[in-house]
C-alpha cells in the first residue's frame, strides 16, 4: 500500500475558455425560462438539506430511492435530460467515470446513490457541500499526495462493508474533446483509488458520461467545469441552454484478483469508458496481476446496453 503514496493525484487537463461554445453557438431558452430553473433547482438543494436529515432513519432500499429520485429531479431542475444505458451489477462495487462537469454528481448519484470521492474544495460550495459531507462523501486534498493511502484505505473500508463509491478518476475536469482542437477528450486514469477495489475484493464499473445538446444533434461543452470557470457562471451556462443531455453508460464489472495491479487495472477501466461508443456497454473481464511495465491493456468486447431515457 505505500506505493500508492506515488501515485500524485493532481493532474491537469489543459482545457480552458478556449474549450467552451462561443457565444450563439448553443441554442438558448428564454431568460424567464432560466430564472425559472434556478428557482427549481434551489429547491431542490434545499430539499436535499431535508433529504439528509431524514436519510439516518430510512431503511437502505427506500435511502438509496430517495437519493436517485432527488439527484433524477435536480438534474431534470436545472433543464438537463438524463439518459441511461446499461445495468449495474447488484453486488457493491467502485463506480469509476470521466470527469466533465460538476453535473456528473448528479448523474451518477441518479443511477447508484452510491458515496463519492471528491476534491477538498467541494466541502467550501454553498449547500452542495453540505449535502456531500453529510451523504458521507469521501474529500480528497490533491495538495497532499501522502495522504492518499488513508484516502484508499477509507474507500476499501466502506467497499467491504456493502457500500459502493465512485470516483472520477481522472483527477480533474475535461472538456470531452469538443471544444478547441488541441484538447484530448479525457485523462489519464489515476490508479491509486483502484488499490481499493483490489484489496476490497470488489468489482470496478466503468462509467461514460457524454453530454450532447439535442438542438444542434452533436457533443457539447456547454456543461464542461474547466479551469478558471466559476461554479456560478457554469451554472448560468447550464441553466441558459437547450435540450442538454446527459447520457450515462453503464459498462460491464471488472473483476480483478487479489493480486492484480491497479495500473493495469486503471488503463483497462480508462479504455472501457473513452474508446468505447457511448451507447454501448462492456462484457465481463477478469485481470490477473502483471508487470507494471506489460504494454498490453485488455479492451473489453463491447455488447449492446440497455436504454432508459429519463425525461423527469
Amino acid at each position: 500500500m505505500t506505493a500508492v503514496a506515488h501515485d500524485l493525484w493532481r493532474p491537469s487537463s489543459g482545457c480552458d475558455d478556449a474549450c467552451l461554445p462561443a457565444a450563439g453557438e448553443v441554442p438558448t431558452v428564454p431568460v424567464a425560462r432560466r430564472v425559472l430553473r434556478l428557482v427549481a433547482a434551489a429547491g431542490m438543494l434545499v430539499a436535499g438539506v431535508g433529504l439528509v436529515l431524514l436519510l439516518p432513519v430510512l431503511p437502505t432500499r427506500e435511502r438509496q430511492a430517495a437519493v436517485r429520485g432527488w439527484a433524477r429531479a435536480t438534474t431534470r431542475a436545472f433543464g438537463v435530460r438524463l439518459v441511461i444505458r446499461g445495468r449495474l451489477p447488484r453486488r457493491r462495487a467502485l463506480l469509476v467515470a470521466n470527469h466533465v462537469s460538476w453535473l456528473d454528481i448528479l448523474a451518477v448519484l441518479a443511477v447508484a446513490p452510491t458515496r463519492m470521492v471528491a476534491k477538498r474544495e467541494i466541502r467550501s460550495w454553498p449547500v452542495v457541500g453540505l449535502l456531500a459531507a453529510a451523504a458521507g462523501t469521501v474529500f480528497v486534498d490533491r495538495s497532499r499526495p501522502m495522504a492518499l493511502p488513508n484516502t484508499v484505505g477509507r474507500v476499501a473500508d466502506a467497499l467491504r462493508a456493502g457500500r459502493s463509491v465512485a470516483v472520477f478518476p481522472e483527477g480533474t475536469t475535461w472538456c470531452a474533446g469538443d471544444g478547441a482542437a488541441d484538447c484530448r477528450p479525457g485523462g489519464g486514469f489515476r490508479p491509486a483509488t483502484f488499490q481499493a477495489a483490489i484489496d476490497a475484493g470488489s468489482p470496478v464499473v466503468p462509467l461514460r458520461l457524454a453530454y450532447r445538446c439535442d438542438a444542434t444533434g452533436s457533443g457539447t461543452t456547454a456543461t464542461a467545469f474547466l479551469g478558471a470557470d466559476t461554479l456560478l457562471r457554469s451554472v448560468a451556462r447550464v441553466v441558459a441552454a437547450r435540450e442538454i443531455v446527459v447520457s450515462v453508460t453503464i459498462a460491464a464489472a471488472l473483476h480483478p484478483a487479489r493480486d492484480a495491479d491497479r495500473r493495469l487495472l486503471a488503463r483497462a477501466a480508462e479504455s472501457a469508458v473513452h474508446l468505447l461508443p457511448a451507447s454501448e456497454a462492456t462484457t465481463r473481464t477478469r485481470l490477473r496481476a502483471v508487470p507494471t511495465s506489460t504494454p498490453a491493456v485488455p479492451v473489453p468486447t463491447p455488447v449492446a446496453g440497455r436504454e432508459l431515457d429519463l425525461a423527469a
